[in-house]
């Protein structure tokens, strides 16, 4: 039986080295490639047809639920495991609608990762005990099912959301996403009429508060 092949999508190289060490110790999974950003990460898995996308929320470019919206798009029979540092109902919500079969906290790697991976390549799903909880509250037992503020936007206006709020100029989200200016321009006047925001700023703090981008804090000081 052929190894699983095993794209890793992470922005700190360091995550993505351990995630290969970790891998290469075990014969049944093979890394194929590995990718810096949202957008990367999509462009490789349509290239590479890895069996298994490994990917963190918090990228540059394109975030990694768009991310994987898109790669589970183009090829359903990708499964993709979520790697992050956060969790809450909110976030697993948007994992499982993005189209997620997995959700690994990263603090939970070294030790559920290779499980993870393996449940994946048996056509299972994977979920740490504390987001299975969270999972079995929201979907089993009826709870609330508010809809969520992303789901206003397009896929393109959220990828120009998270262009802006990274800092881009209208131009270089044109450049960015293969759009004439002028329809960049559109997009973002769309979006901003559809979300009542009327500044960068407003726009930005959109963005965090729905994890199309998230805010990294600044290292402590040395003393």
């Amino acid at each position: 039986m052929k190894p699983a092949r095993l794209l890793i999508a992470d922005d700190h190289e360091v995550v993505r080295h351990g995630i290969r060490v970790m891998v290469q110790s075990n014969p049944n999974f093979e890394v194929c490639g590995e990718a810096a950003d949202g957008r990367q990460a999509v462009k490789m898995a349509a290239e590479l047809k890895p069996h298994i996308v490994v990917i963190d929320i918090g990228m540059p470019q394109l975030n990694g639920l768009d991310a994987t919206r898109q790669i589970v798009h183009a090829d359903s029979n990708v499964k993709v495991l979520i790697l992050t540092m956060h969790e809450s109902e909110q976030i697993v919500r948007e994992v499982l609608a993005a189209g997620a079969r997995g959700y690994l906290l990263k603090s939970d790697a070294g030790r559920d990762l290779l499980s993870a991976l393996e449940a994946l390549a048996g056509r299972k799903t994977f979920f740490t005990s504390k987001v299975a909880e969270i999972v079995l509250d929201t979907y089993l037992k009826g709870g609330p099912q508010q809809p969520l503020a992303k789901e206003v936007l397009t896929s393109r206006e959220r990828e120009v959301v998270q262009l802006l709020a990274e800092g881009k100029s209208t131009k270089e989200v044109a450049v960015a996403l293969g759009l004439s200016v002028k329809t960049a321009e559109t997009h973002r006047s769309n979006l901003m009429r559809k979300l009542d925001v009327h500044s960068v700023s407003q726009l930005v703090l959109y963005a965090v508060r729905n994890n199309i981008v998230q805010v990294v804090p600044p290292p402590a000081d040395v003393a």
